[in-house]
């Protein structure tokens, strides 16, 4: 597979390719941060969201939809199939320097556009096939658009080689289409490992024992939210 396609990832043996210094973008149900990778091990947070993760916010407007759970998967499949400019929705961009990202305020635009403004003679939209999948265009397009942006930003601050993206929220297509000409090399994993744990996990692993850090047999399990 060749290194300059936008979806390759290459982890056995490490790659010439991503270049460092690179821009690391997790995006998932709990994440959306932004960090500067020097090196596999070196790691250093450029932001983060400030409220709900991206990945929330298409579980929620989800739920608003009545699409069900996970929300990710139908609304990328739906928002293919509708017109992004139908509905407007807002772009948080938490000023011009900014690579924090905020999600909330956009699930809440969605939810007074379907629902209506409480206090106000204002009515939501009739729910329909063509609604539903007008509104998750739209929605879908607000986040790639802020997530586009906030990378380009990223990446000029640091002077970026080569964008990684992980997490659950790395399988969507409409994100992946929008990176297809992005500046510098965008690496995506394979869709299948995507939201498997298990491999985030041994890729680490991986990464760690390459570089001869390891811990003895007698190191206790205590998952990372425990740690203090």
């Amino acid at each position: 597979m060749a290194a300059s396609h936008p979806s390759s990832f290459i982890p056995h043996p490490w790659p010439a390719f991503p270049a460092f210094p690179a821009v690391g973008l997790v995006i998932s149900g709990g994440h959306t941060s932004l960090y500067r990778l020097d090196s596999w091990t070196a790691i250093t947070r450029l932001g983060s969201t400030i409220d709900d993760a991206v990945g929330e916010a298409y579980d929620k407007v989800a739920a608003i939809l009545g699409l069900g759970y996970p929300g990710g998967p139908i609304i990328d499949k739906l928002a293919a199939e509708g017109d992004p400019k139908a509905v407007k929705f807002p772009r948080t961009m938490l000023g011009r320097e900014s690579l924090d990202f905020s999600f909330s305020g956009l699930k809440t635009a969605v939810l007074y556009h379907v629902r209506g403004v409480p206090g106000r003679d204002e009515k939501g939209v009739e729910l329909n096939e063509q609604s539903i999948r007008e509104i998750a265009a739209g929605f879908q397009a607000a986040c790639v658009d802020v997530i586009v942006k906030k990378l380009d930003r990223a990446v000029r601050r640091t002077h970026a080689k080569s964008v990684i993206i992980g997490g659950g929220v790395s399988a969507n297509r409409g994100l992946r289409a929008a990176l297809q000409n992005f500046p510098v090399p965008v690496l995506f994993p394979p869709l299948q490992y995507c939201t498997d744990n298990a491999a985030m996990s041994a890729g680490l692993a991986d990464v760690l024992l390459r570089e001869g850090r390891t811990a003895t047999l007698d190191l206790d399990a205590i998952t990372a939210s425990a740690i203090r």
